[in-house]
């Protein structure tokens, strides 16, 4: 016993010996927990894996989510055109209790309580339900529609998050898997559940291009449909009945939380590259499948990270490049369009200004374009020495005009073509402003300087022939009394439009 119990000193106290896995792997590596959540760089075996489809799981989400996201962006343009994008978002909220009271009937009936028609069924009665109340309170009471969605969209979510609470103290069954309707849980995704969703979806596009015609007269002039014999509130309802199918379609995919941001951002996404509805459909529906396609396969790769959150992730990257880039509503677009239109609108400025002060010195009768000096134009406009300077030079390089020495400026003969026509189309517009919209003389060039710079020239022929004037080579006289130099008592030219005051 003494020789026992030293030898069981002796082990106690030197180190354990390194033990060989079960497989014969060396255990110096560390094997993962199933509980690890950390996020690792996936090898070239996972992309290819997801790349070529190789997995059959792989294969039926993505399949299901592009289709999901190709009917969510067809019908989500038609409910963005209607002012019904978030009518998809309360929708989605009122299906909860219905999923929770779908369950406790059918397994109060001994059925298979999470069984996905039975769910589906319950939450497109539920979501049926939510609509009905909405528009009830809307036309019933003088309440906004938003007032009503918000009122449908809480209390319906709060009746199902307190369903799910008596569902866990069932003893016939338990809510685990329900949750995952609210959230979305891609990857339990199976091959019937992705008919489902491409036979609704499909069925959901058909009937929105066999309604085309309709649906665009819809939403965009309801009075005018109306009028013409088309039936309003069934093609309404048709909307909304659509609307309905492909949020309860992918109430799995992406959750009824996140249901919403696919019937709105692909079609607004989509309206900052066009501006025609049926380009706009179909570039939300490609827009749809990109992210439904994208964000699956972002979380096949990266299996730790959600389906859901993913797909929404993917299409808000989608919205933000829109944004920025779209063309012809994009942010970088139109920055564009207004620095053009500033430097157009400075450029005419400055040989407007020119042409007045050389018309009120007398110096347009000459055969020799005469200059203007730099410093009397400070006084015609509000500008700063840096700010002219830059419009003088941009003028230069359009060939518009030429500098003589520091501070004396020269029209060229284009230069004076464009400027007689500046100015003629100005004095148009402050003569149709005084004639017709009873605008004071004197207030009559700020008004002008509105709007003188983006007129057609169709508008410019039309002002022409209301004012009974002549070819728009003869420059129409002022109408109000031009301050070119305020020192000098010759220079200004009064409103009959002759020298002097």
């Amino acid at each position: 016993m003494r020789l026992f119990a030293k030898i069981v000193l002796l082990l106690s106290l030197c180190p354990a010996p390194a033990l060989l896995a079960a497989d014969g792997a060396d255990p110096s590596v560390s094997q993962k927990s199933i509980t690890d959540r950390s996020i690792s760089l996936p090898e070239w075996k996972d992309w290819r894996r997801v790349f070529f489809l190789e997995d059959y799981n792989t294969r039926i989400v993505i399949l299901g989510t592009t289709l999901l996201g190709m009917s969510a962006g067809m019908i989500g343009s038609f409910a963005l055109l209607r002012k019904r994008a978030l009518m998809g978002d309360a929708l989605s909220h009122a299906t909860l209790p219905g999923i929770a009271l779908a369950f406790i009937l059918a397994t109060s009936l001994g059925m298979q309580g999470k069984t996905l028609p039975v769910l589906l069924s319950g939450a497109a009665i539920s979501g049926l339900l939510g609509i009905a109340s909405i528009l009830l309170i809307r036309n019933l009471t003088r309440l906004k529609e938003d007032a009503a969605l918000g009122i449908v969209l809480s209390v319906f979510f709060g009746a199902g998050v307190a369903l799910l609470g008596i569902v866990q103290q069932m003893q016939t069954g338990h809510a685990a898997g329900l949750e995952s309707f609210i959230y979305g849980k891609t990857a339990s995704m199976v091959a019937s559940d992705a008919w489902l969703i491409g036979s609704a979806g499909l069925t959901c596009m058909l009937i929105s291009i066999f309604l085309y015609k309709e649906l665009t007269l819809l939403c965009f002039d309801e009075g005018f449909a109306h009028s013409r014999g088309f039936p309003v509130v069934f093609l309404d309802m048709i909307l909304m009945g659509l609307v309905v199918v492909v949020t309860i379609i992918g109430l799995q995919a992406v959750g009824l939380i996140l249901m919403i941001s696919l019937l709105v951002i692909p079609p607004a996404a989509a309206r900052f590259w066009t501006e025609k509805i049926f380009y706009l459909s179909f570039v939300a529906t490609i827009l749809g499948a990109l992210s439904g396609m994208i964000g699956s396969a972002m979380s096949a790769i990266f299996p730790n990270l959600p389906s859901g959150a993913m797909i929404v992730l993917v299409a808000t990257s989608m919205f933000l490049v829109s944004m920025i880039f779209g063309i012809p509503r994009g942010i970088l677009i139109r920055k564009i369009r207004r620095y053009q239109l500033n430097t157009k609108v400075n450029r005419q400025h400055l040989l407007r200004s020119i042409y007045e002060y050389l018309e009120a010195h007398r110096m347009l009768a000459e055969k020799q374009i005469k200059p203007a000096p730099v410093s009397a134009l400070y006084q015609m406009r509000s500008w700063s020495p840096t700010a002219l300077h830059k419009i003088i030079r941009r003028a230069e390089q359009n060939d518009l005009i030429e500098t003589i020495s520091g501070d004396q400026i020269r029209l060229t003969p284009l230069g004076l073509t464009e400027a007689a026509r500046v100015v003629h189309e100005h004095r148009l517009w402050e003569l149709y402003l005084i004639t017709y919209a009873d605008v004071a003389s004197s207030k009559v060039d700020r008004d002008a300087d509105a709007i003188e710079h983006v007129l057609e020239p169709e508008v410019i022929a039309e002002l022409e022939a209301l004012l009974i004037q002549q070819a728009s080579s003869d420059i129409l006289a002022s109408p109000h009394t031009l301050e070119i130099d305020p020192g000098n008592t010759d220079s200004s030219v009064s409103q009959s439009g002759r020298p002097g005051s």
